[in-house]
């Protein structure tokens, strides 16, 4: 209020100093707190974005880790899966084969290098040991972790139409 007015006021005894002074530190301390409430906003909302941070940052570590224990979770099923199924390769033919640029060599019997040769077993890897594994095994192995299946023949019996070699037949004791 402005002082003509309080002095009016004062007159015409619609009110008392008292009322006044009451008026007055109401109004101060609605501008005391307007500026604190400032403050405090910014204080809060920088707090809650900090929060907000904090929970993405979070969540993300928290995938990662998910990440990490489903890769090893996988891991261990594949290492399962080669340790149960694995077949016994020794014998006296030797089987070559590549792993990624290297040429390697397994040495097996007759019967699992026909197998090896048609599809029906398959090289998987664990750590730096080769393992002769059945072919179904090996697909569920590599839908797992496909590095693991280092050779896997694909079963191919379809002719070409226009093959000119299509009616001879390749001997089964040709070994290279």
């Amino acid at each position: 209020m402005s002082n003509a007015l309080k002095d009016q006021l004062l007159k015409a005894g619609l009110a008392d100093a008292k009322k006044l002074k009451a008026i007055k530190k109401d109004k101060h301390k609605q501008k005391v707190q307007a500026g604190k409430n400032t403050v405090v906003n910014e204080a809060s909302s920088l707090a809650e974005q900090k929060r907000q941070q904090q929970v993405e940052r979070d969540k993300e570590l928290n995938q990662q880790k998910q990440a990490l224990a489903q890769q090893k979770a996988i891991a261990a099923q594949v290492k399962q899966l080669i340790a149960t199924h694995t077949i016994n390769a020794k014998g006296e033919v030797a089987y070559n084969f590549t792993d990624g640029s290297l040429v390697k060599r397994l040495y097996v019997n007759t019967k699992l290098h026909d197998e090896l040769s048609r599809g029906l077993v398959a090289i998987a890897k664990q750590d730096e040991q080769y393992a002769l594994v059945p072919a179904a095994v090996a697909e569920k192995i590599s839908q797992r972790q496909p590095e693991s299946i280092v050779l896997l023949n694909t079963k191919q019996q379809q002719t070409d139409e226009d093959d000119p070699y299509a009616e001879f037949q390749i001997p089964d004791d040709l070994m290279w």
